[in-house]
């Protein structure tokens, strides 16, 4: 039995926690979001899937996604161990990026059969919602064609990476999501070839605006145009 759409999205906020036991909590949401869905085909009354944004804030972290390459991390294991830094391997899309404190991270867990079924246009739309938030800050931002994420100067020898984004998605269950550098140290970015681009910089709104940005107030500006740009409603944990 087809299931009824859910637009609703239930917004929890971790704080700052290592991205292990983040990562995890994705796999267990999709897990049952899934197995619902499966459930669902065999029943008479269809019970609705949930969707989720987690926010978070991690400890200094590298990730390396499916379509990454090993020689795009600059440290070995010793040096990373003496920096404080973790390291994974991902199951998520796109090639290496750093979290880091000061960097807001979104891993929205969502039905797009909720929405729509179009993992191109769930991309376009995160990358929109970012897209809205810094221009809400005077930061002319946009897209950089064949390069997801959201970007500042493209075209310029000034390109510069302000968004890195990277999805999974499971019978149309997504997991993993987006990194808005806000108040993070840019420095740590010189321990890999960022997203494997070489050559383009890496910039964060306080290095734009020449302040720190409190991290709350950039999580309720997403939040106003992910709600209008998926049509969804928001419920505040």
């Amino acid at each position: 039995m087809s299931q009824k759409s859910n637009k609703q999205v239930e917004v929890i906020d971790l704080g700052i926690q290592s991205y292990k036991p983040t990562w995890d909590l994705q796999e267990q949401q999709l897990q049952k979001i899934v197995d619902l869905k499966k459930s669902n085909r065999t029943t008479r009354v269809a019970v609705p899937t949930p969707n989720y944004l987690y926010w978070v804030e991690h400890p200094p972290v590298i990730t390396l996604g499916k379509s990454g390459l090993p020689k795009h991390l600059l440290l070995n294991e010793q040096e990373l161990t003496d920096k404080g830094i973790d390291f994974f391997t991902t199951n998520r899309g796109g090639d290496i990026t750093f979290h880091g404190p000061g960097q807001l991270v979104g891993y929205p867990i969502l039905d797009l059969e909720n929405f729509f079924t179009d993992i191109h246009k769930y991309l376009r739309l995160l990358e929109e919602a970012i897209i809205l938030t810094l221009k809400e800050y005077g930061l002319s931002a946009e897209r950089s064609e064949g390069e997801t994420g959201v970007w500042l100067d493209v075209g310029t020898p000034f390109a510069r990476k302000i968004c890195a984004m990277g999805v999974k998605a499971s019978r149309w269950v997504t997991m993993h999501g987006f990194a808005l550098n806000v108040n993070t140290d840019l420095a740590y970015f010189d321990y890999i070839i960022p997203c494997g681009i070489q050559g383009k910089a890496v910039t964060s709104l306080a290095a734009e605006l020449k302040r720190e940005i409190p991290l709350n107030e950039v999580k309720a500006k997403i939040l106003t145009h992910f709600s209008a740009l998926f049509e969804a409603s928001l419920i505040l944990s």
